[in-house]
């Protein structure tokens, strides 16, 4: 990849990511790293973004993520996956069980799926374990592949300090992002 072209990308290829989009980070995305960034979203929840390369186009990534029973190949933490009704908008069922020290917590969660053709998913919760959910994938033509961008922001519905909520996010999304290329990039 040549130096004018890593220059003419911008800012706005990390939507939602507030960091310098510079010729250092676009080399280490491109070397297989996982950029994140944590935010507060309220008193006891988080903001993460995500972002990888994957050497794939656009197109055979976008076919993998709205097979959306895969997910559980993608995180590990997440037991089942299921859409429970078709149309404009999906419905999607998912569970998931996390280890904590000496617990064991188990949530779930309804969500809404609105997929915009090659682009991106948003997720909404409509119904589960946190107060509130939102997710939303971005897929953008990156060099010979795709530059996937990742958004999660939760309130779980117990109450624990949201630098805790931060550090876990900031800990176990890059784990996860790798899995998900792992298992996306996985010859067929």
């Amino acid at each position: 990849m040549t130096a004018s072209y890593i220059s003419n990308i911008s800012d706005s290829m990390i939507k939602g990511m507030n960091m310098p989009w510079n010729q250092d980070k676009q080399l280490s995305v491109m070397g297989g790293e996982v950029l994140v960034q944590t935010e507060s979203h309220t008193a006891w929840g988080g903001s993460v973004t995500a972002c990888m390369y994957l050497p794939l186009v656009r197109s055979r990534v976008w076919q993998q993520l709205i097979d959306y029973p895969r997910w559980v190949q993608y995180f590990p933490d997440i037991t089942k996956s299921e859409v429970i009704s078709q149309g404009e908008a999906k419905r999607l069922y998912q569970a998931a069980q996390k280890n904590f020290l000496f617990l064991t917590a188990q949530v779930e969660i309804y969500l809404n799926v609105v997929e915009l053709l090659g682009k991106q998913i948003q997720f909404r919760m409509e119904k589960g374990s946190f107060l509130d959910f939102t997710a939303m994938l971005d897929l953008k033509d990156y060099g010979n592949g795709t530059l996937l961008t990742y958004q999660v922001k939760a309130t779980p519905n117990i109450p624990i300090p949201a630098i805790f909520i931060q550090q876990a996010m900031n800990l176990e999304l890059p784990a996860n992002m790798r899995k998900m290329r792992q298992v996306l990039c996985k010859v067929q």
